[in-house]
């Protein structure tokens, strides 16, 4: 049985992950195996960044409807909670974008709230 040699397949391997450790800095963009703990590393950042991501977006539309309820002495919880009561069926990202670019339509809301409540 002939020797089986991993020349070729390695050094395919071996480019893949130089080429995602490109830019990276010192040895982590030329040595394999510094590199591909590197990227082993990034990428479990990336994933976590993308699940992150998503409390900071709501983290952010509740600050921002939190201030336009302040604007119109209202707390945010008895807004949110005059909303369910009143059965309308906004999201949080929608709340804040109304409360931005159309203020009287937000301001409608909160009397809507108010009143449910």
């Amino acid at each position: 049985m002939t020797r089986v040699r991993y020349g070729v397949a390695r050094h395919k391997k071996h480019k893949r992950v130089l080429k995602k450790a490109k830019g990276y800095w010192g040895g982590r963009h030329a040595l394999y195996r510094t590199a591909k703990e590197a990227i082993v590393r990034a990428e479990v950042f990336s994933t976590v960044g993308r699940r992150k991501k998503k409390r900071d977006f709501r983290e952010l539309w509740i600050v921002r409807i939190s201030a336009a309820c302040a604007r119109h002495g209202i707390s945010y919880s008895r807004f949110v909670s005059g909303l369910r009561r009143a059965k309308v069926d906004l999201n949080r990202k929608m709340l804040s974008e109304l409360a931005i670019h159309n203020p009287a339509g937000f301001e409608s809301l909160v009397t809507l709230a108010r009143s449910a409540s």
